[in-house]
């Protein structure tokens, strides 16, 4: 199961008030690129931002955790207007922990989404808190995104038909 994400989305605009309803979410632990950016695009997906602004008007806790340093995360989470992790070391909770903190938030509470089994969904569910996988906005061309999501597959495998679209 430290594999397996809880609910398996086409991408974070699915999330919606029925949703946070129906799942008593109150705090969501976001991840950065493929989740609200392209990978190493310093703006925000199509949407992104109205779909923020809706979860802020709902009330909804965010902040962003990513792997990646300050000097890439800062410029996108001001644009994006939400508090961030740097260097969170998933799939070590350390950042997820930090994060669900910071936000003052009950873990039963709160979500950790992203694009990733090896460090999101793992990340959340070590910490015990309940994951959101969801698919990138675009797919990565580099060989090591295709080689790791490759070796996603062997661990869950993503039966499109499944696939929640809402």
């Amino acid at each position: 199961m430290l594999f397996k994400p809880t609910f398996w989305l086409k991408n974070v605009l699915m999330i919606d008030e029925n949703f946070l309803y129906e799942h008593n979410v109150s705090a969501m632990v976001l991840d950065m690129d493929n989740t609200l950016s392209m990978h190493g695009n310093p703006a925000a997906e199509d949407g992104v931002l109205e779909w923020l602004d809706k979860m802020r008007g709902l009330g909804i806790k965010m902040r962003v955790v990513s792997n990646n340093n300050t000097k890439r995360v800062a410029p996108l989470a001001e644009i994006l207007g939400l508090p961030f992790t740097a260097n969170g070391a998933k799939p070590l909770t350390f950042g997820v922990n930090r994060a669900v903190k910071a936000m003052n938030a009950k873990k039963s509470e709160t979500l950790v989404i992203g694009d990733q089994i090896f460090t999101d969904v793992m990340a959340g569910n070590l910490a015990g808190i309940r994951t959101v996988l969801v698919e990138p906005f675009h797919l990565e061309k580099t060989w090591t995104f295709r080689l790791k999501r490759r070796i996603e597959s062997l661990v869950f495998h993503r039966n499109y038909d499944d696939l929640e679209l809402k």
